[in-house]
């Protein structure tokens, strides 16, 4: 059953946090979103700080054109519903709000990013000067229960070089969301973006491994994870893939965002644990998340 905030201790790079762990996967029906204003971020008290956030993107856009201050869906909170001790269905609440990729670059990448915190056993308080876009990956594993692996490009803006599970973020502009507006029936709004959770997982699975997506389950939703290091979020998921690893490197070779790492590798478990220590922490985390899932069907006699 689901679970919430599980913190790990390790060297600052790699250290994550899972915020919720659904080890039994959770489909669509399983995942709502309050996608709200009320889940934006709230600017810091002191103004030189907040004067920070646009002189660090300045810097960061400097002689690099191809950077674009895209919207971002802005992770607030959550809430989840169901637990072991009941025999109800989980279901989680996903709190979104608006940010975009310049706040993000000033605040959770700035080299001041902890002084954005607020001391707060609260998490949604704790980070509510932050940009904290909601990033998200899939553990995918091929038919011959083999794990796809990125290995990211040097031009890229985080851990460039480092091992990562295919992945990006959720995009409100697919859902036709540049700015909070009057939205007559909200619902209908939340159940796109709720769709867009699912859909843009899929989507970034295919544009960076080349897999196409006829060859891909409908996602699992499986937790939450954070890294430490700027407090990073991402949702994770676990995909099913009917190619043959061997198959995998021939279908890289065309991928549309093939430019966003430098290598491609399909692994086992037992080379999975090794990589998973050179993992950013979200990622790592991501990887607890699916040995979690793993210890479940594990249990129950089931698998993947």
């Amino acid at each position: 059953m689901a679970k919430v905030a599980e913190e790990v201790m390790m060297p600052e790079g790699s250290r994550y946090q899972l915020l919720l762990s659904c080890p039994s996967g959770l489909s669509l029906s399983q995942v709502s979103v309050d996608f709200s204003k009320s889940h934006d971020r709230i600017q810091h008290p002191d103004h030189d700080l907040e004067d920070s956030i646009a002189q660090a993107w300045e810097q960061r856009t400097q002689g690099n054109s191809s950077l674009f201050n895209g919207q971002k869906f802005r992770f607030g909170s959550l809430c989840l519903d169901g637990d072991a001790g009941t025999n109800q269905t989980p279901h989680v609440c996903l709190r979104l709000g608006l940010t975009d990729y310049k706040t993000f670059v000033g605040t959770n990448l700035s080299s001041q990013w902890d002084k954005f915190l607020v001391t707060s056993q609260d998490d949604c308080v704790r980070c509510r000067h932050t940009s904290s876009p909601l990033g998200n990956a899939a553990v995918v594993e091929t038919s011959d229960h083999k794990i796809i692996v990125l290995r990211r490009s040097d031009n890229v803006g985080e851990f460039p070089g480092h091992y990562v599970f295919p992945g990006g973020h959720p995009e409100p502009m697919s859902v036709g969301i540049d700015s909070h507006q009057l939205e007559k029936d909200g619902e209908v709004l939340n159940k796109k973006v709720s769709q867009e959770m699912f859909d843009s997982i899929t989507r970034e699975v295919v544009e960076e491994t080349g897999i196409p997506p006829s060859s891909l389950s409908p996602p699992l939703f499986i937790g939450i994870s954070r890294r430490e290091l700027n407090v990073r979020p991402a949702m994770f998921f676990f995909i099913k893939c009917s190619h043959h690893s061997d198959d995998i490197q021939r279908l890289y070779s065309s991928a549309e965002d093939g430019f966003e790492s430098t290598q491609l590798h399909t692994v086992s478990l037992e080379e999975l644990k090794t990589m998973a220590t050179r993992m950013p922490g979200c990622h790592h985390g991501g990887f607890a998340l699916y040995e979690l899932m793993l210890q479940r069907l594990k249990s129950t006699n089931q698998t993947p």
